[in-house]
């Protein structure tokens, strides 16, 4: 081995000598992705375009993923949010191809019918909802130096959905916090700052209100930082943590949060950072994964989004880069958001939530023609 160096090493100083320097050399030397035998092989892939904007931004990624010749393919269902439960053909796809990119469903306000983003988690057990809120190159904010990732437990808590009235003009809600779920969100979050070099895990609570519950969430959040002494590990409440990352955002790396205030966490950081348009999600269990834009689809319904067709569909291609390095298909996610980056920063096409008057077809186009 060190005779097979040596003439590797007097190549690299004789042309520091003349011309380029190690530092150089060293900076612009690609990182080689080694697949195992079988890794290019298309994956199929469930999608469900959903409602309002829904079909809009996923057959943008459509659009981008033939260009690209990625090996993936689409198994299309029609699913809306007005519906009493996900079809159970719908279900058994997503089991069968364990991946699945999903536009907005609307979800009533009050009413009977529940949530079928709720019931997509419980039904595959999408225990983790992760999203990155981070500063765009070229996207001006009030902010700069954020990039938040918020880990939210995703089965319990507010959205446990056990409510009943116990006599006329009183309803019950109750919040579960369970020991189980509270220490693999904890794991999940601190695994994830292990494998991305990331130096702090935010846990966010109202333990001094909820101090069963929330304690509880707290407690298992502390036993799992234990086995991370590379990581520091902190809390917050969570009014305050509304409070400082409106205030100074850059403070914060890894959040992990119970149920209902990863929601409002993960939308107030989105806000700060760009807005819902460019954040990437997804929901992770142990067989199963969806991807979708990471904050509050609030647009979904945009009628004038809709019959415009502007759309920003820059969350949702981040969230399907996203879906291919879960899929192993880096090199794919890697031109995928060099392409949107680019695109972001010149400015030349960007849609009205960022300024700009371009039609989602037009941004598109642009990351089509940006693609390496």
């Amino acid at each position: 081995m060190a005779r097979r160096t040596l003439p590797i090493l007097k190549q690299l100083l004789n042309s520091t000598k003349t011309h380029t320097p190690i530092s150089h050399i060293l900076a612009t030397r690609s990182v080689t992705y080694m697949p195992r035998p079988g890794d290019g092989t298309p994956r199929a892939v469930t999608l469900i375009p959903g409602d309002g904007i829904g079909p809009l931004v996923t057959g943008a990624v459509e659009q981008v993923m033939e260009a690209m010749h990625a090996p993936v393919y689409f198994e299309r269902y029609e699913v809306h949010g007005d519906m009493v439960k996900v079809p159970q053909e719908v279900l058994d796809s997503i089991m069968k191809n364990k991946v699945c990119l999903k536009g907005g469903l609307a979800t009533p306000v009050g009413g009977g019918v529940s949530s079928l983003n709720v019931q997509l988690r419980k039904e595959l057990d999408l225990y983790a909802s992760l999203v990155n809120c981070f500063n765009l190159p070229g996207l001006n904010t009030r902010h700069e130096g954020v990039d938040i990732v918020v880990v939210r437990e995703n089965t319990e808590g507010e959205y446990a959905g056990l409510e009943h009235e116990v006599v006329p003009g009183v309803v019950e809600s109750l919040k579960v916090i369970t020991k189980f779920c509270s220490e693999r969100i904890a794991k999940y979050a601190f695994e994830y700052a292990y494998l991305n070099n990331r130096k702090k895990v935010t846990a966010v609570h109202k333990a001094n209100i909820m101090k069963l519950a929330d304690g509880l969430f707290l407690e298992s959040c502390r036993e799992v930082a234990t086995k991370y002494p590379g990581i520091k590990y902190n809390e917050i409440i969570v009014d305050n943590c509304c409070m400082q990352l409106v205030s100074k955002p850059e403070q914060f790396d890894v959040m992990v949060t119970p149920n209902l205030y990863g929601n409002l966490v993960a939308n107030t950081a989105a806000g700060i950072a760009g807005g819902t348009g460019v954040m990437p999600g997804g929901n992770v269990g142990a067989d199963h994964a969806i991807f979708e834009q990471g904050a509050s689809a609030g647009n979904v319904g945009n009628e004038m989004l809709m019959e415009q067709k502007k759309a920003n569909p820059v969350a949702l291609l981040l969230s399907s880069a996203m879906m291919l390095r879960h899929l192993q298909f880096p090199s794919f996610a890697d031109r995928l958001e060099t392409a949107v980056m680019r695109v972001i920063s010149e400015g030349k096409y960007r849609t009205k939530d960022l300024g700009g008057t371009s039609t989602t077809q037009e941004v598109v186009d642009a990351v089509i023609a940006t693609l390496d």
